[in-house]
């Protein structure tokens, strides 16, 4: 099993190139079953989800021709409507092919998702939704069994709480429904309006796109034929996790291919630490602060604080001057990087959904183990500044969301190489 030996104690310095965003890609890629159509994707990342949610339209009998950043999708060759389990329970952004599949096909069956074990995630909102739009849906076998034979009808759907799958699940839905759908207490977040916008440019009529209320008006059951190619947006978490390597080494690093706009939240709080930013187009230039000032931070859906970088800033925070606090809103089991931070020598405690982060004088390498995606990262951040050699394991988490992680922070002067063992 890989995992990563990391010495830590050097400074960075360069430029990186921010990789396609893994959370954009994965809806878009679900989106192309609503097409019997050649639809080529473009900055794919070149991790492992991708990979995995590829394999699953080939195992539905599309055809998929996938090199590196770009994948060429042809989904007129569809002859299955189940997902199974064997791929599903490695990712739970599979549950994405739900919508357009029941909404091209009038049936599916789905596995019950798996994926990073940071909380429950229910999909009861999807499954309220589409039933809303006349599905029938049957949860037996450990699969979501789903039927609309006369195709699925346009409804009002109110979601009780924002939910970015459901979002984009119903949207896909609601592309080749009959009528009109409207969406209230919609996310905002830029992947979910990359996808309106490519359902958009394919000829669909969607209004509200980047605010909690978006209404699509159908196809009718008729396929949509996307332009091409689609280029994926930057990864705003990848990019936040940069800015945050750049803030704890205390280096100046420049990255390249970054929407400021999305990662906004990120370099707010990171200017609240004391660093500075230079910012020209798609490039920004993190000048890091002299003494890292504590940070206070409450996640929340987008435009708010991303959940997804609430571990990183704690790394960060570990030695910062003085106490912070971290209080996760979300996804109730987020924490679980605590105790393998401290093992490096951070003074972290929880009580109940939050985070108290105290400062120590240094970090002390350790051999940590991954627990979830975005905690990966937090222990590699640590790492980078930790005495000594530290060992990252289970790092296949690291690698479902990042990159080329190693490869990008060793060209900007890291310690850090992939081992087997």
């Amino acid at each position: 099993m890989d995992y990563l030996e990391i010495v830590g104690g050097r400074k960075l310095s360069g430029e990186v190139t921010i990789s396609g965003a893994k959370n954009a890609s994965l809806p878009i890629i679900a989106a192309t079953i609503l097409s019997d159509r050649e639809v080529i994707l473009t900055n794919l990342p070149n991790v492992v989800d991708i990979r995995t949610l590829l394999k699953l339209l080939s195992m539905l009998g599309g055809t998929v021709k996938h090199d590196n950043t770009v994948a060429i999708i042809d989904n007129s060759s569809i002859n299955s409507t189940k997902a199974v389990y064997e791929i599903v329970s490695q990712m739970r952004a599979s549950i994405l092919v739900l919508g357009p599949l029941l909404t091209r096909f009038g049936e599916c069956e789905v596995s019950l998702p798996g994926g990073c074990a940071i909380g429950q995630r229910p999909i009861d909102l999807h499954l309220k939704a589409l039933e809303a739009m006349g599905a029938k849906m049957e949860i037996k076998g450990g699969y979501v069994r789903a039927e609309a034979p006369n195709g699925l009808h346009g409804a009002k759907i109110v979601f009780d709480k924002i939910t970015v799958g459901g979002t984009e699940n119903i949207v896909m839905a609601a592309a080749m429904a009959h009528g009109t759908t409207e969406i209230i207490n919609a996310a905002r977040e830029p992947e979910v309006v990359q996808l309106c916008e490519m359902i958009a440019d394919a000829g669909i009529k969607i209004d509200g796109i980047a605010t909690d209320r978006i209404t699509i008006v159908g196809s009718a059951g008729k396929t949509l034929s996307f332009k091409k190619p689609i280029e994926i947006i930057p990864d705003r978490i990848e990019a936040g996790t940069y800015l945050c390597a750049g803030a704890i080494t205390g280096s100046k690093i420049t990255l390249d291919k970054v929407n400021q706009e999305h990662i906004q939240a990120t370099i707010d709080k990171l200017e609240s630490m004391g660093c500075s930013f230079t910012i020209n187009n798609e490039k920004i230039t993190i000048h890091p602060a002299k003494k890292l000032a504590p940070v206070n931070i409450v996640t929340a859906e987008y435009p708010g604080f991303p959940t997804d970088m609430q571990a990183q800033f704690m790394a960060v925070a570990a030695i910062a001057d003085g106490e912070s606090l971290i209080e996760e809103r979300l996804f109730e089991n987020r924490f679980m990087h605590v105790s393998e931070l401290n093992r490096l020598g951070t003074d972290i405690w929880l009580k109940g959904n939050t985070a108290a982060i105290h400062s120590t004088d240094e970090l002390n390498a350790a051999t940590v183990m991954a627990t979830d995606l975005r905690a990966s990262s937090a222990l590699v951040l640590a790492a980078l500044v930790a005495n000594g050699t530290s060992k990252v394991k289970r790092i296949y988490h690291l690698d479902r969301g990042y990159d080329n992680l190693e490869g990008k922070l060793s060209a900007l002067g890291a310690d850090i190489v992939r081992k087997s063992e």
